[in-house]
């Protein structure tokens, strides 16, 4: 579903949220504090995949986009894994280290519903909430994309909740809907997501939306939370990565960007394709995050190489002040 580069960046959301000139109102009181342009917080790991596509099967195509958590001393991986129909699934990984990984042999989400149909789930991304696994992905059927979301107990066995957010609906959404990150601590009250849609001049951009229950969700702004910004890496696409992590200065949250013509520009990212296997894939030249989890006084970063590898970084802290 895509075809354009990605790189990451970083910002600390707040109240008044100021981006690049950009005004915006969340629901937290406290100041903004810019990730200075060209910061290299994150560090690579291992220099090779840390999963890869196998067999011949439904992952033979590409593991990739992967969601993450700790559990039981253990960093649990749930990954989006294509067969050669470009059909995807959901696969589990598990590690000790954070850096070897054992698959399990089957899928532990496959398509079902009409809204998967043919395309599959795509996309996810994990947290715990009262002892609750909440997985959000993008149900795609080869002609929408939209927002879905399946809870568990046990990371293996997934009920369905439905569409969260339909396509070509919202305050300024006119296209798919995608990427739900969510907050799990509570503020105001509420539960918090960030999300991806495709605004009228078929941009992706970030929105905000409000939940009690985690089920039903409300729009919180009129316009995205997180444009794009023009002539910049992120002109084309801004999409939320990893649930965001609550700090004492706000919220942070990292999110992927794409520029227009596939070419990096002006101010730098923090994690952009350098290895080969980042580079040439079944979408070159994309680095995608989504998986975010502590590792005693580090922080691992799980992403996906050019749709096809996950590949591993480490960072001592999260954003620079």
């Amino acid at each position: 579903m895509r075809s354009f580069a990605r790189r990451c960046i970083l910002i600390p959301s707040t109240r008044p949220l100021l981006f690049r000139g950009l005004l915006v109102a969340l629901p937290f009181g406290m100041s903004i504090a810019l990730l200075a342009a060209g910061s290299s917080l994150f560090r690579r790991l291992a220099n090779d995949p840390v999963l890869s596509p196998t067999g011949a099967g439904w992952e033979s195509a590409g593991t990739f986009n992967p969601a993450v958590l700790r559990r039981d001393g253990k960093v649990i991986m749930l990954y989006r894994a294509q067969d050669t129909k470009g059909t995807s699934r959901i696969g589990y990984a598990e590690s000790a280290d954070g850096i070897h990984f054992m698959k399990r042999a089957e899928p532990v989400l496959v398509p079902e519903t009409n809204y998967e149909e043919d395309g599959g789930v795509e996309g996810p991304r994990l947290v715990e909430i009262g002892g609750v696994y909440y997985l959000t992905y993008t149900g795609y059927n080869k002609k929408d994309a939209q927002l879905c979301l399946a809870v568990s107990r046990d990371l293996l066995h997934w009920e369905r909740k439905g569409i969260l957010l339909p396509a070509y609906q919202g305050n300024w959404n006119a296209g798919w809907t995608k990427s739900g990150a969510i907050l799990k601590e509570k503020i105001n009250g509420k539960y918090w997501m960030y999300w991806l849609g495709t605004a009228a001049d078929h941009t992706d951009q970030t929105g905000l939306s409000y939940s009690s229950d985690l089920i039903h969700w409300t729009e919180a702004t009129k316009t995205p939370v997180l444009p794009k910004r023009p002539g910049k890496f992120d002109s084309r696409v801004v999409e939320p990565g990893p649930p965001p992590v609550l700090t004492s200065d706000g919220i942070v949250l990292v999110y992927n960007g794409a520029d227009d013509k596939l070419v990096y520009r002006s101010e730098a990212p923090l994690f952009a394709p350098e290895l080969q296997w980042e580079k040439v894939g079944q979408v070159p030249n994309v680095v995608f995050v989504e998986g975010l989890v502590t590792d005693k006084d580090r922080y691992l970063l799980y992403y996906g190489g050019a749709d096809k590898y996950v590949g591993v970084a480490a960072a001592d802290t999260l954003y620079a002040k």
